[in-house]
């Protein structure tokens, strides 16, 4: 839901006019860096520093997917998935503060 978010952070694949109008419509921003399909392109119209926090976000869910029960989705019930996802972070996060 839109109506929660600001700001959507997306990579290049992402680039298309339709969806920033749509989120633009929405009432929230874009921060997608843009194809140059070869043109020289103003880099300067987007965020960079926020642009760089979808880095980590990807590097977190590529390294919680290395957990082959979050990965492949064996629980079947939503609550177990969410306690093991959550263990798996806790896992992943626990030796960056101890």
């Amino acid at each position: 839901r839109l109506d929660e978010v600001n700001t959507v952070i997306a990579d290049k694949g992402y680039d298309s006019e339709p969806f920033r109008c749509f989120v633009r419509q929405k009432g929230g921003r874009t921060v997608i860096a843009k194809r140059n399909y070869g043109k020289d392109i103003d880099k300067s119209s987007m965020d960079r520093c926020l642009y760089r926090y979808r880095h980590l976000v990807e590097n977190a869910f590529a390294r919680i997917k290395q957990y082959r029960s979050i990965s492949t989705r064996y629980d079947k019930l939503e609550r177990n998935y969410a306690s093991m996802v959550s263990l798996a972070f806790m896992l992943m996060w626990l030796p960056m503060y101890c």
